[in-house]
């Protein structure tokens, strides 16, 4: 028997699920949205109930499960409201605002029949699953550093609106777009634990709003009347446990000359080392043999990656509502992940130059598995 999805959220990201969800053997049910209106209109184009509230649409028992699209403020509540109604989760990055919200989350989990699954997709990608094979292998041997980095000469999301709004985003492009690669840095050399951060972030290009100069933008056209009070761009290195750092560079607006800055991640090896763009098809190793150093390409088994990441995703969900077991990105990862993004955060915010202070992770953070 198929499961039947519940939407939360009907912008872009929550079409994207739906359409995702729909080719992985789900049955969208229903779908709410916190404007009535687009909700309605979310309903018509992909064949379901528009819900009136929340509540109305996790009290259908047909609902298994829930996708939660909204913008991140709210994604504690709806998450915890879906954990509550015993349904099944897939909740979009980043996972909450606060750790405290975090911990909601996850008491609401052990308290629910429902599972939950964080959407950190990349860990889906084909390339990210090749790279993570190749690491199983012993190739790269022990992982000392890694190199995350994603940067945009002018991709400001909807300049002014709710992405820019850090009492509802919790971020600019630190929790837009770092905590993708950051996840995988983290992912990919076994979850350790971050000790210590030492982080900047810049605000460069979004005011005044009318003055930021762009060919497109995602999320709809600038609010001139709107807010802008995140970062722009934000540098970091973290340490964690057994000596590995990671070093973090991630950008919404930048002058930087095309074609001299690499996307993705670079893992640094005592054997071996590898560089990936999660959302691409290509990935290369660098090593040595007996003739000397050696680079070579990583097969990456994939037709499209951006559709077979969110497939593989959804996959993954599937498994997870219909048989248990683990998930593939637990609340407990996230939450680390977050108090990772928070000591950032914080470590930039103990400078008025920009120039950011050590912190360390929130109080209370246990090491994931632990």
């Amino acid at each position: 028997m198929g499961l039947t999805l519940g939407i939360v959220g009907c912008g872009a990201i929550g079409a994207l699920h739906a359409e995702t969800a729909v080719r992985a053997g789900f049955r969208v049910g229903a779908a709410w949205d916190m404007n009535a209106e687009r909700a309605d209109s979310f309903a018509r184009v992909h064949k379901c109930d528009a819900s009136p509230s929340l509540d109305a649409l996790l009290a259908r028992p047909e609902i298994d499960a829930v996708a939660i699209a909204v913008p991140n403020a709210a994604h504690a509540s709806c998450a915890c409201a879906a954990l509550r109604a015993h349904k099944h989760v897939l909740l979009e990055k980043p996972m909450a605002l606060s750790l405290d919200e975090c911990d909601e989350i996850l008491a609401c989990e052990r308290a629910s029949r429902g599972r939950l699954q964080i959407g950190l997709v990349c860990r889906s990608a084909p390339s990210t699953r090749a790279v993570r094979a190749l690491i199983a292998t012993g190739r790269l041997g022990s992982i000392h550093h890694v190199k995350a980095q994603v940067w945009r000469r002018r991709g400001i999301p909807g300049l002014g609106g709710w992405f820019t709004t850090k009492a509802i985003s919790g971020g600019g492009p630190l929790i837009d777009l770092g905590v993708h690669v950051l996840d995988l840095a983290l992912h990919l050399t076994g979850q350790p634990r971050v000790e210590r951060v030492l982080g900047a972030t810049y605000a460069k290009f979004g005011s005044p709003i009318g003055s930021y100069r762009y060919r497109e933008m995602w999320s709809g056209p600038p609010r001139l009347d709107g807010t802008f009070d995140v970062e722009d761009s934000v540098v970091a290195l973290l340490r964690c446990t057994g000596g590995l750092t990671i070093e973090l560079n991630v950008a919404w607006a930048a002058n930087f000359p095309e074609g001299v800055v690499q996307d993705g991640i670079t893992l640094l090896g005592s054997k071996g080392g590898a560089h990936f763009a999660p959302l691409s098809a290509k990935a290369t190793f660098a090593g040595e043999d007996e003739s000397g150093p050696i680079e070579e390409p990583i097969i990456v088994e994939t037709v499209d990656p951006w559709p077979d990441a969110w497939a593989a995703q959804y996959g993954e969900f599937a498994r997870l509502a219909r048989e248990g077991g683990a998930s593939i990105a637990p609340g407990t990862e996230a939450r680390a992940l977050q108090a990772a993004i928070l000591a950032i955060y914080e470590s930039a915010s103990e400078s008025p130059a920009g120039e950011g202070g050590e912190s360390r992770p929130g109080e209370g953070e246990s090491r994931p598995g632990h």
